[in-house]
């Protein structure tokens, strides 16, 4: 029964590459991708399920047993972010329908969206760091397709950024795989975390664990962000939305595994060092936010944000902060989809991308405007959305540790968000419009139910924390018991 874990990444490279041979029928390829994430969404609650009664999956290919062969698991950890990536890929992919355009979807855009996910799903399950750089990569050849999709000079001129990043980024994973496994002699995360434990993280070793960090810093866009805000601005709007909801997750991901389960033993090193960098992070998205005026790039700042908030949770490695930066993570990948959606709506309505040159919106487009309202009180934590309580549980863990500076810098980054957001909201949404009557552009339904969908959804997880809190608690009990991932992998070999 343990072969459902494989599903959310079989699945979605099956379909995908079957949807290669299905390129004239685009109806079909969108019928087919949505059903898609229906089936991983209904796979991982059914997961989600069994974990609470069991506990952690594996699944063991091949028939050999950890630490030797390839396995996939599943904890409530991974399990609750492949939820999460399978609603918010559903919801941008309704949003695609009527807004990416048919040159784009004869171009192959539905098999790269599923590949995407397929590396997403794959780098969340995977109990091998060497499987974990093959997803990895998977997701990253997908985005390289989807960021130059269209082939418009702005996004070419970002995708080189991007994809030289990466590269480098990739060719460091390698090189700390290569050293990681040389010194231990294996590649399995449990049997890595026993190995460590049983010689001590001893200096090379701490240096393996920094050169990790590096690796998923780039990747996550923690403190090395400066990739970010341009190639997540270059897309269409729902690529970008994907971009924004999943990439930088995977990354922050996988800091979460390597060192909550592995290098745990030198925190005054690895730990203080992921300290400050979440705290340089914020500083310089806070900045971000408030200096430009084109709202993709306020809306690009506000990720990189994000990222630092999450990882404070990490350098803090208290089971509230956990709780809180799960929580966060979940609202943040939906919070952040709608706002890109919002954001590449009102270019599509207005033709421009300054804040500054848009008005009155609400007027125009009164439910559009809302939702604009609603992702924005969202994201600031305000109560009872679903970033209050993230904030509120990462708080906690701040306040128990006694770090009090990463405290004020978390709430002010809240006010920084809210007036980010606020610029745009009191400037482009409210005040007097100056779209007349003939010069309206139609908002369809079919752009907007999408962007409906994500504040019921937001709206749904603030208020439904508590039903979602087993869940939740169970994954930081694990994050912060390593024991309990190594016993569910290692204790049958």
């Amino acid at each position: 029964m343990n072969n459902i874990v494989v599903i959310p990444l079989i699945l979605p490279i099956m379909l995908g590459i079957a949807l290669v041979f299905l390129r004239p029928y685009v109806k079909t390829q969108r019928v087919i991708s949505l059903l898609t994430m229906v089936a991983i969404a209904v796979v991982s609650v059914i997961m989600l399920g069994r974990i609470q009664e069991t506990g952690i999956m594996r699944l063991d290919f091949g028939g050999w047993k950890p630490p030797f062969g390839i396995l996939f698991v599943a904890d409530s950890f991974a399990v609750l972010l492949v939820l999460t990536t399978s609603i918010v890929t559903a919801i941008c992919l309704l949003y695609a329908f009527s807004s990416i355009g048919e040159k784009r979807e004869n171009m192959f855009f539905y098999p790269f969206v599923l590949l995407l996910v397929a590396g997403v799903n794959g780098s969340f399950l995977t109990g091998d760091i060497f499987n974990l750089f093959v997803c990895f990569e998977v997701m990253l050849l997908a985005s390289y397709v989807l960021i130059t999709l269209g082939g418009e000079k702005a996004q070419l001129r970002e995708s080189l950024k991007y994809v030289l990043i990466n590269v480098l980024a990739s060719w460091f994973f390698l090189v700390a795989l290569a050293y990681l496994y040389g010194t231990l002699g294996t590649l399995n995360m449990a049997h890595l975390a026993e190995r460590v434990a049983e010689a001590g993280q001893d200096p090379i070793l701490t240096t393996i664990a920094l050169l990790f960090l590096v690796v998923f810093a780039l990747k996550a866009g923690l403190l090395l962000f400066f990739w970010l805000p341009g190639s997540y601005s270059v897309p269409p709007t729902a690529v970008a939305a994907l971009f924004g909801a999943l990439l930088t997750k995977v990354g922050i991901y996988a800091l979460f595994r390597m060192f909550t389960l592995i290098f745990i033993h030198q925190p005054e090193v690895t730990h203080m060092l992921i300290k400050g960098m979440a705290a340089v992070t914020i500083i310089a998205g806070c900045l971000g936010a408030l200096a430009y005026k084109d709202i993709r790039q306020i809306v690009a700042y506000n990720v990189v944000i994000a990222v630092g908030f999450v990882l404070i949770g990490l350098s803090v490695s208290t089971e509230a902060a956990f709780e809180g930066a799960i929580y966060y993570l979940m609202h943040d990948m939906i919070a952040k989809a709608m706002l890109f959606l919002l954001a590449g709506t009102m270019i599509y309505l207005t033709g421009e991308t300054r804040f500054d040159k848009m008005s009155g919106l609400i007027r125009n487009y009164p439910v559009f405007g809302w939702m604009f309202f609603v992702v924005m009180v969202s994201l600031a934590g305000i109560p009872p959305l679903s970033g209050f309580v993230g904030k509120v549980l990462i708080g906690q863990g701040l306040i128990e540790t006694g770090s009090y500076v990463l405290l004020a810098l978390a709430f002010i980054s809240s006010v920084v968000v809210l007036y980010s957001l606020l610029r745009i909201f009191l400037n482009a949404i409210f005040g007097e419009t100056i779209i007349s009557i003939e010069d309206e552009t139609p908002l369809p339904k079919r752009m907007l139910t999408p962007i409906v969908l994500f504040a019921i959804c937001t709206i749904a997880l603030g208020f439904g924390a508590e039903g979602l809190s087993s869940y939740v608690s169970d994954a930081a009990n694990t994050l912060a018991n390593p024991s309990i991932y190594i016993d569910a992998v290692l204790g049958g070999k």
